[in-house]
């Protein structure tokens, strides 16, 4: 066997002192941390893919408006809980040209990042209906959104879609939503940790279910645009980005700043609820909060609990840009497109080495490339995969922890990795293979 790049050594001693019983099953930040220690050991600098973080600059536009907030002194001053005028009525005008669905600004929310607004979400709408459960997730999916709703003592069902594309879809989400338990439906599209994306027969699936069941469907839009088969970036123009909100008026929809605008470090993002569920009466959720108006309890029960608002100079940050897209003055897509050819060479890097694209296909058509991929390797699972994979400096996530029955796979996030260290990756992956000749 060739010598790994970095000591097993100092991989296994790691291990041990971090207390990791199954990297496969450890979650994002502890693998981020392991890796940090292994670095530092072994001097070796790794392939991370593990974390979920923008790897491009900030925008101009909103670095700029942050700082001319900051000199007008808004840091001294308490924002108001449902956001300032201007950012409200930008993430309205954001939602009619990107989406061509009309949100009225009361609807139109700031929160501390989509993580604030998932949890407000599961805080307010779980509770709309007393003889009801929780949320049922379409997986796989960001592990922490379970996490929240255990938190919070909610129950929560999951499936994982791969197997349950196009018409199929249908029938599986039935068989959970039938039994009148479910109150709110949650996913990411595109989608996190597989990035596949959701067909247009399959929103309207979705859609015809929610009204069906009356279910309130939490749609996370954290990637918005970011399915560069086709072209979302211009404004007031189709195509629009796909969504359940052109089929049911039963939405939220949680919009980040973090990769779309790559404002990943304010923790501020997007929350739009449709002028349906924001004016819908629920006596049940008397039993917490002082009014029965869903858009009332979110804003002054829920957001008002968790955080008292977001943070006031972030705000100004997001207004601008969002105005300088709205406006048709700054393409956000066209920025990001990085990750999507930074995608493109790392797939076909894994595939020459021997490994395999786990999730492949939207229905039959082939997988963008963009933030995620995830891959395997013939006779390892997810969790040995992952492991042996540190001795080569490589890191990632195993699809273990995200819902995935696909358990042969690993979620690799391409936005740190540089274009200088693809020859790097090719070198370690090439190493891998000789090691492990698939027989």
């Amino acid at each position: 066997m060739k010598e790994t790049p970095v000591s097993s050594a100092i991989v296994s001693r790691r291990l041990e002192e971090s207390g990791i019983v199954s990297v496969g099953r450890a979650s994002i930040r502890e693998i981020k941390k392991l890796i940090d220690g292994i670095e530092k050991d072994s001097g070796e600098k790794f392939i991370r893919m593990e974390m979920g973080i923008p790897g491009l600059p900030p925008s101009q536009i909103a670095i700029e408006a942050e700082i001319d907030a900051l000199h007008r002194g808004m840091a001294a001053i308490y924002p108001d809980i449902y956001g300032i005028p201007s950012l409200k009525k930008e993430i309205s005008r954001f939602c009619k040209l990107f989406l061509n669905i009309d949100i009225n600004e009361e609807g139109c929310l700031p929160t501390v990042g989509s993580m604030m607004g998932a949890f407000a979400s599961f805080l307010t709408i779980n509770r709309m209906f007393a003889d009801r459960d929780g949320t049922l997730f379409l997986d796989p999916g960001f592990p922490v959104h379970k996490q929240q709703c255990r938190i919070l003592g909610q129950k929560h069902y999951a499936f994982d879609v791969y197997n349950y594309r196009g018409d199929k879809l249908r029938d599986k989400m039935e068989s959970y939503m039938a039994g009148g338990k479910v109150s709110s439906i949650l996913y990411s599209n595109p989608n996190n940790p597989s990035w596949i994306c959701f067909t247009e027969k399959e929103l309207k699936i979705i859609a015809e279910l929610a009204d069906k069941y009356n279910v309130i469907v939490i749609e996370d839009l954290a990637y918005f645009g970011m399915d560069f088969r086709k072209d979302y970036s211009k404004p007031g123009q189709p195509p629009y980005q796909p969504s359940v909100s052109h089929y049911t008026d039963k939405y939220v929809l949680l919009i980040s700043s973090s990769k779309a605008f790559s404002y990943a470090g304010q923790r501020v993002g997007m929350m739009a609820i449709s002028n349906h569920v924001f004016q819908t009466i629920a006596p049940d959720l008397k039993r917490f909060y002082a009014f029965d108006q869903v858009g009332k309890a979110m804003i002054f029960g829920s957001v008002y609990a968790i955080s008292s608002g977001t943070a006031h100079t972030p705000q100004f940050a997001l207004a601008a840009i969002l105005k300088a897209v709205n406006d048709g003055t700054y393409n956000f897509v066209e920025v990001v497109k990085e990750y999507g050819e930074k995608a493109k060479i790392m797939k076909k890097t894994f595939i020459d080495n021997g490994f395999k694209i786990v999730y492949d296909k939207d229905e039959d058509n082939p997988i963008a490339d963009g933030f995620y991929f995830t891959f395997s390797y013939p006779g390892f699972t997810g969790d040995e995969l992952l492991k042996e994979l540190l001795s080569y400096g490589i890191s990632a996530i195993s699809l273990e922890i995200t819902g995935s029955e696909r358990l042969e796979g690993i979620r690799a996030c391409v936005s740190l990795i540089q274009r200088d260290q693809f020859p790097v990756l090719e070198t370690r992956l090439k190493t891998f293979q000789e090691n492990h000749p698939v027989r």
